[in-house]
């Protein structure tokens, strides 16, 4: 076998089955397990592949409420505040954004309570300017990761 897109097909596969085998990968994909194993070494050095981990349902461990984040914040603090976000506990994805917002950020928790503490603790900072919360009535999709083309 040619190893032309070996590694787009290696990490499609990983996205089927992260947990697969060497061996079952090799079987798969027609080639040695030494060069699979080669392949997802240099795929990990390179941070394509960061890491394996489960795929957890936060609400069925009772983080019931999704809420999106939108935040203005002084254009210096930016990064201070984004370091913040992602440091906290509940949130699961925070992006620095274009348009009217600086910085869009993700958080579980298990009620509005609990979300509405949790995001008066971040909007004490003097250098958010403004927010804006909205709570996902209805998670269509989520966390899905798609195959790479070839």
């Amino acid at each position: 076998m040619t190893y032309e897109n070996l590694d787009r097909k290696l990490v499609n596969a990983l996205l089927v089955d992260g947990r697969a085998s060497l061996r079952s990968l090799g079987e798969e994909l027609d080639v040695s397990v030494t060069t699979v194993s080669n392949h997802i070494s240099d795929l990990e050095e390179e941070g394509i592949i960061r890491g394996y981990t489960p795929v957890v349902d936060y609400g069925k461990l009772g983080y019931d409420v999704t809420a999106i984040i939108q935040l203005k914040v002084e254009g210096s603090a930016l990064p201070e505040i984004t370091d913040r976000l992602a440091e906290h506990k509940h949130m699961v994805s925070v992006y620095e954004v274009t348009g009217d917002h600086d910085v869009v950020a993700i958080g579980k928790f298990t009620d509005t309570d609990h979300m509405n503490d949790q995001i008066k603790e971040l909007l004490i900072d003097p250098d958010i300017k403004e927010s804006n919360t909205s709570v996902v009535l209805n998670t269509v999709v989520e966390n899905e990761q798609f195959e790479l083309d070839y």
